[in-house]
């Protein structure tokens, strides 16, 4: 089989902000899960890449990494012996003087031992008293000797070893493609990002980033793509909020330090808010207008109002919360979910122009709204769970692009078994939710196919 002709088959792993890493451990290296034929021959195959670089399995490199920890050991030694041997010579510069004052008494009494008198032999020997301590010290520097001796052998000994290994493989070689391969990942995990919409296939075990505020309410960070803003965002509560609090980072959030408020002018509706590129979009209170502000200069950028959608609890999800209008946001760009009178309560999805909020195309869906927990778009596709208690799963999907819809069976671990809010970042691609006063997170398996230019 010819390579440049294969389609490759990628599962996408959505990268964390937290501790916890989804790749293959370093010393696991690149994975190929599978690989399988399709109808037409070309190979298929499952493959996760590492985060780190896949020398680390190299016996030559770990080779090199233990030299170098005895090198760094060496090093520590020659330290301490440096300051042991200034130390002890200071002493020793310090009872020179002691030493000849004895040494010429020891003269005087050696040439004439009469004129050694009772006091003159007390004075005699509490001067030899005081160089008592100096045993110790010319002991040390003999151990230290010793320890001289050692590491001398030692940096032969490794001087031998990384001879061998430079004649082995050369070192200047070596190192070059250590670099190759690290550009060569880290051109590839781009192109990951880059392709990575893909089909929702699987969602991770909940992590639980922090327990705050009351039992409904919303955290966010920005969804735009590209952004390098970290800043966190809560919101607590459905009804008739104004306070939003932003911290600095996620670590900040976790420890609740370092943030401010916002006092918005106009108070939310429900816990379908989204930030997109530095704004908050949100449903204002009462009304189906949506409002965007400006978390910089702290104001309305512009407010509009979502012809014909349902508000004040008229077509709610399951759980009620005024959430008629969920806004959110995904790879290709801002959108709105809500329902109409004329579409009888079913889902509308609308996208969104995100300056002016003018709606740029419709769909109904076809699914109840009432009868929907949380839904969330991935790349184009609603995906709508059937309930916001335990036992929950995600069951329907809406295809924009083909405006076609199939039913799914996606099961995910609703721990605290009251999800109010369930939004996807498509920056980060994890699904954020207020979990009964849990803000937690899910990482989501996307199912891509790449074709190579050969196809």
């Amino acid at each position: 089989m010819h390579l440049f002709s294969a389609m490759f088959l990628l599962v996408m792993l959505a990268e964390m902000p937290s501790e916890q890493a989804l790749y293959p451990s370093p010393e696991e290296g690149w994975q190929i899960y599978s690989s399988a034929q399709d109808a037409d021959g070309k190979c298929i195959c499952t493959v996760v890449a590492p985060a780190q670089n896949m020398c680390n399995r190299d016996p030559r490199s770990r080779q090199l990494r233990q030299l170098m920890e005895k090198v760094q050991n060496i090093s520590q030694s020659m330290e301490v012996l440096d300051l042991r041997t200034y130390r002890d010579l200071q002493y020793v510069r310090n009872t020179e003087s002691l030493m000849k004052v004895v040494d010429g008494k020891l003269k005087v009494a050696s040439d004439n031992p009469r004129s050694l008198n009772p006091k003159g032999f007390q004075e005699l020997k509490d001067k030899v008293n005081q160089l008592l301590p100096l045993l110790p010290v010319l002991e040390q520097y003999k151990a230290d000797a010793k320890m001289i001796l050692r590491l001398r052998e030692e940096v032969r000994n490794l001087s031998l070893v990384l001879m061998a290994i430079q004649e082995e493989m050369g070192a200047y070689d070596y190192e070059e493609l250590r670099q190759r391969v690290l550009l060569l990942e880290t051109r590839l995990h781009s192109c990951m990002q880059k392709l990575g919409c893909g089909k929702l296939t699987g969602v991770s075990n909940p992590i639980t980033v922090r327990a705050s505020g009351s039992r409904f309410g919303s955290w966010m960070t920005d969804t735009m793509i590209p952004s390098s803003d970290n800043r966190v965002w809560s919101m607590d509560g459905y009804f008739k909020g104004r306070r939003v609090l932003e911290y600095r980072t996620m670590n900040d959030f976790m420890k609740g330090q370092n943030f401010v408020q916002h006092l918005l002018p106009h108070p939310w509706a429900g816990t379908g808010h989204v930030v997109y590129n530095g704004s908050l979009y949100y449903n204002k209170y009462q009304s189906n207008i949506i409002i965007k502000y400006h978390f910089r200069s702290r104001s309305v950028l512009v407010q509009r109002s979502l012809g014909g959608a349902g508000y004040n609890n008229t077509f709610p999800y399951s759980w009620g919360g005024s959430s008629d209008i969920d806004l959110m946001a995904d790879e290709n760009g801002l959108w709105a979910v809500y329902t109409t009178i004329p579409n009888a309560g079913n889902i509308v999805i609308s996208r969104l122009e995100p300056q002016s909020l003018e709606v740029l195309q419709t769909w109904d869906t076809g699914f109840p709204k009432r009868s929907a927990g949380e839904s969330f778009m991935i790349c184009g596709t609603l995906y709508v769970t059937n309930s916001h208690l335990a036992g929950a799963k995600i069951y329907f999907a809406y295809y924009t692009n083909t405006s076609s819809y199939e039913y799914t069976d996606i099961p995910f671990h609703n721990q605290y078994s009251h999800i109010s809010m369930m939004d996807y970042n498509p920056r980060e691609r994890v699904l954020y939710t207020w979990n009964n006063g849990h803000q937690v997170l899910y990482n989501v398996t996307l199912f891509q196919v790449i074709k190579t230019s050969g196809d």
